[in-house]
């Protein structure tokens, strides 16, 4: 049996929770009565759920 890997995510979003798009409903309907939505990311994550770290930058003194 070959063994898969799996990579772990990376650190949730702590603005969004991990959860980083969301239907948002606009109040209006259409004509066959359902709602008209609009799709938005997380601005922090960009819709990924969870934040890559960029390393720090080397200080030299």
């Amino acid at each position: 049996m070959m063994h898969q890997h799996t990579r772990t995510p990376g650190p949730i979003c702590p603005a969004c929770d991990g959860f980083a798009r969301a239907a948002i409903a606009t109040g209006t309907r259409r004509a066959d009565g359902t709602r008209h939505t609009i799709p938005v990311a997380c601005p922090a994550c960009r819709g990924l759920g969870t934040l890559h770290r960029t390393p720090a930058a080397v200080v030299r003194a």
